[in-house]
């Protein structure tokens, strides 16, 4: 990362926003030609660095923005699109080895369509999700191979066919590169095998159809793994050596900088120790791969409070920064120490196949960390504590099933930011915890939790690889920190994936159970923000859902009722968040929920049309998921005044275009001896139906049957 000071003497006789050709020579030996505005590089410019590194292109405020060529040392080039100093959007990239890729980028990965030419002749040309080949698309390789199919980070991954150039054809599934599943295969004199395929000679399962009586009854199976497939190998993509927007330069001097140096008033801000003892200053410094502290660009242009023609309270990050003197820093120290050792910790790769040892209750490792450190930890300024990994091997393995890669991990709860608290506790009693970036929650745990989630693990692990777009919560580590001296006190705690970790505001927030029995927020309607959770009996919306969508979504929820009821967990709940795209506020309005509606605007909605071009872009498809990113319209329900429990309202016709975030969550609840108690005290003063503790069968049941019909199939 260089650091270029470009305080010049001639850029402060000049008028704030003007432009002109200039050419610098930085202290780090870098050099400058081009545009020039406002102490920084704006226009069209070069920048060469010393390493040989050099983009020629089009520069705003400083970073790379535009159309521009980046060249590498190495004879690697991209030419395309930049946004913010990354590769995004169009461009094409060849690499020193001849490898061209052409297609969409996404920060610097290969995102959306493109194609993909091998200098040893074979091409690749579909759907490419975060830099791997992801989705539809087609491999050709040099001897006329190819593959047409499902693909999965990389591999051959779902329904898809192989054609041989001799006419040979396998038709059916795939998993991690191989046939796997139901499939066929067909030689050219058409003859075929018909049965259920594996490596495993053990799983492999079939018949042969010899199209005449002399066919080939010596042929086995296992033939087309180790002969038919042998060189059918898919070439990886080299890695691109340094990327642009590591390359970019921090620009002292342009807005935090006076004429003599010295830094403004505004740019001094509080700085706290990170758990390794480096300083840093909070929201304005980003660690980046060990090799230095990038400065992020902090003008107003960046953080835009207005939300355009949608007139709504803005949304605040929420909870409090832990800094020194919270009643809480010695415990986020212990949790990103013992984090750091836990990721960082060296093993063996693992399989997706676990033995059934991993899932063992006692399988769990205690960590000592002295404050003058040991063998295997660092010196810290905390106190001194144990650190125990529940399961490891098991969440490491989730990890990867969930694509976490360690080091984003890592930084995401260990890095320079301080984790948020949440203003207040959960109704358990729980406090919740957020990464700065908003990636992962942490939610500290009683033991009958801890106990039932490494009850339900197996079973849990077995789902969530199954059910690739299952909406149950995502845990990536289960941990304990003990405190050493008289106190002896244990708090364990579960790392979870956090919903709404979107670029997108979230507007409207409900918490669904299909309960209604104290299911109605509490809080006056001036209190209500977009930060407020909602209930059921506040919801005024239902959510429709495309076809294929809603028949996924209906799917999937009947899936996970079925795992959840299976190991007797209940009071969970569908949390749904709501980003309402081209709306406005009517003040006036108040609908019967207690909450503010936004009411749409004909001249900025999309059509239909729109949407539909919207949902087949691959750029934009990629990013979409069951949960996740998903354009949809809700329509506007109201209550009848005579009915004040009726869970859901009557239909308006008055429709709102959304992007919708959804998941289950709270499924660490299982049907105890407390949980009993409250359903036999509690049915003999309310309705048995409306209240949240009944058996996990009936909870499921009423869940489903409640979700479906706020969820419906948009006609």
């Amino acid at each position: 990362m260089s650091v270029a000071h470009a305080d010049d003497a001639d850029d402060y006789s000049r008028p704030t926003g003007e432009s002109y050709h200039a050419e610098k020579a930085l202290p780090s030996g870098d050099f400058y030609t081009g545009q020039w505005r406002d102490n920084l590089p704006h226009g069209h410019g070069k920048y060469l660095w010393t390493d040989g590194c050099m983009y020629v292109g089009d520069w705003h405020r400083g970073k790379t923005m535009g159309k521009g060529r980046f060249s590498w040392p190495s004879g690697a080039t991209y030419e395309g699109d930049f946004k913010n100093g990354y590769m995004d959007g169009k461009g094409t990239y060849i690499d020193s080895s001849g490898d061209l890729y052409r297609g969409s980028w996404v920060m610097n990965l290969r995102h959306g369509q493109g194609t993909k030419s091998y200098v040893n002749g074979d091409c690749y040309d579909g759907e490419w999700r975060r830099g791997l080949q992801d989705g539809h698309g087609r491999y050709q390789w040099k001897n006329e191979n190819h593959y047409i199919g499902q693909w999965k980070n990389g591999l051959m991954n779902g329904n898809g066919t192989m054609i041989w150039s001799n006419g040979n054809r396998y038709d059916g599934s795939w998993e991690d590169g191989a046939p796997k599943g139901n499939g066929t295969f067909r030689w050219s004199d058409g003859s075929f095998y018909v049965g259920v395929w594996s490596k495993d000679p053990k799983e492999q399962n079939g018949t042969y159809y010899p199209s005449t009586s002399s066919g080939n009854f010596d042929w086995q199976p296992q033939q087309v793994f180790y002969v038919d497939l042998s060189e059918c190998v898919v070439c990886t993509c080299q890695r691109i050596p340094v990327l642009p927007s590591q390359k970019m330069p921090v620009w002292y001097g342009s807005s935090e900088q006076s004429s003599s140096g010295n830094r403004t008033k505004n740019s001094e801000r509080p700085r706290r120790r990170s758990v390794d003892g480096r300083v840093s200053n909070g929201e304005m410094e980003l660690r980046n791969n060990g090799s230095g502290y990038l400065q992020l660009d902090d003008n107003a242009e960046s953080n835009r409070s207005s939300l355009g023609p949608l007139r709504i309270q803005p949304a605040k990050k929420q909870g409090q920064t832990i800094s020194k003197g919270h009643k809480n820093y010695e415990l986020m120290l212990n949790l990103q120490l013992g984090i750091r050792h836990s990721v960082g910790r060296p093993a063996p790769a693992t399989s997706l196949d676990l033995k059934a040892s991993a899932f063992d209750p006692k399988e769990k490792l205690w960590t000592k960390f002295p404050s003058e450190g040991s063998k295997y930890t660092p010196p810290h300024q905390s106190c001194e504590f144990k650190w125990k990994d529940y399961c490891p091997v098991v969440f490491r393995t989730l990890r990867k099933l969930f694509s976490v890669d360690a080091a984003d991990y890592m930084l995401s709860i260990c890095g320079n930011d301080a984790l948020r608290e949440l203003s207040s506790p959960g109704k358990s009693g729980s406090f919740f915890y957020l990464t700065n970036d908003d990636r992962y929650m942490i939610k500290t745990m009683k033991k009958a939790e801890t106990k039932v989630l490494i009850r339900m693990l197996p079973a849990y692990y077995n789902h969530v690889r199954a059910c690739e777009n299952t909406l149950v919560t995502k845990f990536f580590g289960l941990h304990c920190v003990k405190l050493t001296g008289t106190a002896q006190k244990k708090v364990r705690f579960v790392i979870m994936g956090n919903l709404f970790c979107t670029g997108h505001s979230i507007h409207r927030r409900f918490d669904l159970k299909g309960s209604s029995h104290g299911r109605l927020t509490t809080k006056p309607e001036s209190e209500i923000d977009p930060n407020t959770t909602l209930k059921d009996l506040d919801l005024n919306f239902a959510f429709r859902l495309q076809k294929n969508w809603f028949q996924e979504f209906c799917r999937q929820v009947d899936r996970d009722c079925e795992f959840l009821e299976q190991e007797r967990i209940m009071d969970y709940s569908l949390l749904v968040g709501l980003h309402f795209r081209e709306a406005s506020f009517k003040d006036s309005a108040t609908p019967t929920s207690g909450a503010r509606t936004p009411t749409g605007n004909s001249d900025t909605r999309l059509s239909r049309a729109e949407m539909d071009r919207f949902l087949l872009d691959a750029s934009k498809l990629a990013s979409i998921k069951l949960g996740i990113n998903m354009p949809a319209r809700v329509e506007r329900t109201a209550r009848r005044s005579d009915c004040e429990n009726q869970l859901v309202g009557e239909p308006t016709g008055e429709f709102y275009d959304v992007i919708l975030y959804f998941g289950i969550i709270d499924i660490l609840q299982d049907y105890d001896i407390s949980k009993k108690l409250e359903h036999a005290y509690k049915s003999m003063q309310y309705d048995p139906t409306s209240i949240s503790a009944v058996d996990p069968k009936q909870y499921s049941r009423r869940f489903r049957d409640f979700i479906l019909r706020v969820f419906v199939e948009d006609t």
